[in-house]
């Protein structure tokens, strides 16, 4: 770290990136420039860019949205929170991964939009796998009800992008038997901090407060490790698992 002007981290949770940067405090050179892409709490990691300033160095927060996909292309978005010249220095770097890096305002805001993105999210996915469970119970095809959200006001990247019922879509985790992609181990631990964000802020969060339940029973059941659009499991056992009714 000592020879880096520039260092990017992306790390599990909060506890960890508290540890990893009160290492860089004491290694890192005077005005490095500490890109932390990690999802964990805007609140500590505002704290965390204040002790970095008391160091003499800088700090923004970056997490990024897109998923595995977006990763593997290099169009992940990032959300960034910090001062217009350290945004300023980080930006071709991490256009370097993403096709779209954001100033969302001051330390702590790109966690900010990044948990209200995934709050959003849950939700929306939650909605859709109820709908396309309720299609499916009342006798509709799958894929026509799909068709009709999607041209609907209903539509949203959940029904269109990731569709949560499998053999709806190729190439997404609930056609895989919901493996890979962004798990509900993960989505949890978002909305978790979504909920601790709400509750700092005193805004009110009900559906929120409802998906964190429903994604921790999700992991109560064993789940945890596939794709959250495997939300849908809850509402209708017979899509878990290979064989499955299209």
């Amino acid at each position: 770290s000592r020879q880096c002007s520039k260092i990017i981290t992306m790390l599990p949770n909060t506890k960890i990136v508290e540890e990893v940067y009160q290492t860089f405090f004491k290694y890192c050179r005077p005005n490095t420039l500490l890109i932390d892409s990690s999802t964990i709490s805007p609140i500590v990691s505002s704290q965390i860019s204040s002790r970095a300033r008391d160091k003499r160095l800088r700090m923004i927060d970056a997490p990024v949205s897109g998923g595995v996909p977006a990763a593997k292309n290099g169009t992940l978005t990032f959300m960034v929170g910090g001062t217009e010249a350290d945004f300023s220095q980080a930006f071709d770097v991490l256009k370097l991964m993403g096709s779209k890096v954001v100033h969302c305002g001051k330390s702590g805001n790109g966690l900010v939009a990044k948990l209200s993105n995934n709050l959003a999210l849950a939700i929306s996915m939650i909605g859709i796998s109820e709908a396309m469970n309720l299609g499916h119970k009342m006798g509709l095809d799958p894929s026509v009800l799909a068709d009709v959200l999607n041209s609907s006001t209903a539509k949203c990247w959940s029904s269109e992008k990731y569709n949560p019922f499998p053999g709806v879509m190729d190439n997404v985790p609930s056609s895989k038997n919901f493996s890979g992609g962004f798990s509900a181990d993960l989505m949890e631990k978002d909305l978790k901090l979504a909920m601790e964000s709400a509750d700092f802020s005193g805004s009110l969060a009900p559906l929120g407060s409802l998906a964190k339940q429903l994604y921790s029973i999700m992991i109560e059941n064993g789940d945890g490790s596939k794709d959250f659009s495997g939300i849908i499991m809850l509402l209708n056992s017979s899509l878990k698992g290979p064989d499955i009714v299209k």
